[in-house]
């Protein structure tokens, strides 16, 4: 996963202000939709929340890589080291929460299925970074906002767009390999051997850390690598061809199967997401 420069524009006001935490307990800053949008590896006093219109986000620390395509809320909590990586032209939010706010939100990075309340929220704290100066507390109406948004994300389920890493290093190799080249098709006894274990010694410790099997990781690599190509504009049939799949309509079978809907309905939560952000900015 490339790591390199920080975003310019806006973002970069607000990453130089995160971990201050004498700012407001909520504040947010908008994506434009320019470049993609590529983070060193760091970690913050402050949890932030990534809401995409547009566009989709990797994610990537110890513990593996998430995506956050548009119409899902991408959540990182206080203290955890992590990268990102914009795929396409990302257009939303990141908003930065104070440790307060953070109570009772999830103790590790996660993507979650967003309410329709989050994206107008996060929306209206963007107005508040404009105005904030060191020091100031949120009026009672944006207290208010703040502590329903902590609500929604509380109440949230999770997706299943984690991709686990394992911790042995000799895994933790075949798992980068496969994360960064999903469409490899190299059966499992050549990656064991390449890794000095047996098939069976690879299969037992990549179930107990990861929580999947070797095939199940695999298969939930290519499916987060089709978001993100599908998240681009590639057609399904070229994306199921360049992930090794024999035909659509099995590429499509496996992509309902992990994320319960087909690869052309799944990004209409964004559209949904995108309306309800553009109704509150026009309120």
């Amino acid at each position: 996963m490339a790591k390199i420069d920080e975003p310019d524009g806006a973002e970069s006001v607000a990453l130089e202000r995160y971990d201050a935490l004498d700012e407001p307990a909520l504040f947010a800053v908008a994506l434009d939709g320019g470049q993609a949008r590529r983070t060193t590896s760091h970690r913050h006093r402050r949890g932030q929340l990534y809401t995409l219109t547009r566009g989709l986000l990797w994610v990537e620390g110890a513990a593996g890589r998430w995506v956050m395509p548009a119409g899902c809320v991408g959540w990182i909590p206080p203290g955890v080291r992590h990268a990102a990586l914009g795929r396409g032209p990302v257009a939303g939010w990141s908003a930065y929460l104070s440790p307060s706010l953070c109570v009772g939100l999830p103790v590790e990075p996660c993507v979650l299925a967003a309410s329709a309340l989050v994206a107008p929220i996060v929306a209206r704290a963007v107005a508040w970074t404009g105005r904030a100066a060191p020091g100031r507390q949120l009026a009672p109406a944006e207290q208010r906002l703040a502590a329903v948004l902590a609500d929604e994300l509380q109440r949230a389920p999770r997706d299943t767009l984690h991709l686990p890493f394992p911790t042995d290093r000799r895994l933790l190799r075949i798992a980068r390999a496969l994360a960064d080249d999903p469409a490899d098709t190299r059966p499992l006894a050549a990656w064991a051997s390449g890794a000095g274990l047996s098939v069976r010694s690879l299969t037992r410790h990549f179930q107990a850390e990861t929580g999947l099997s070797f095939m199940r990781w695999r298969q939930r690599a290519r499916m987060l690598r089709a978001l993100e190509w599908l998240a681009a504009g590639q057609p399904v049939g070229v994306v199921a061809d360049a992930l090794g799949y024999q035909s659509p309509s099995t590429f499509a079978a496996t992509f309902r199967a992990q994320f319960g809907r087909s690869p052309s309905r799944y990004f209409e939560a964004a559209t949904i997401s995108r309306s309800a952000a553009t109704s509150s900015r026009s309120t």
